[in-house]
């Protein structure tokens, strides 16, 4: 029997492969219940170039007002400072690789508050 995050991984996998043709640098993203992770991944040699998260100290004071890290407010700070920090290690455009969950919701804030900050993919 297929579980649910089997069916995921397996819908992300012809995503990877692909990008993985092209050679850029690729924006994964996953999320639990309460938190929602996103990280630059190199092209190259799959080194994780920057990375930001609910967990982090800064982006929780600023949640501290909105509430928790599990919804979409969360998610476009999350994507704003990986923006940012993206932009700072030198990375300009990527591949968003969205690990087989839709385009909806907190990804979709995530992604679009990324394109926002200055991210081309």
């Amino acid at each position: 029997m297929m579980q649910k995050k089997d069916s995921r991984l397996r819908r992300s996998r012809a995503t990877r492969v692909r990008i993985g043709l092209q050679k850029a640098h690729r924006l994964t993203v996953s999320r639990t219940n309460s938190h929602i992770y996103a990280s630059v991944i190199s092209g190259a040699d799959g080194k994780v170039l920057c990375s930001a998260s609910t967990l982090e100290a800064e982006v929780r004071n600023q949640l501290a007002a909105k509430g928790k890290g599990g919804n979409v407010n969360a998610a476009r700070l999350v994507g704003t400072r990986l923006a940012e920090k993206a932009k700072a290690a030198g990375v300009e455009s990527v591949a968003f690789d969205r690990a087989g969950y839709r385009f909806h919701g907190r990804v979709k804030a995530l992604a679009e508050a990324a394109r926002e900050a200055g991210l081309k993919f």
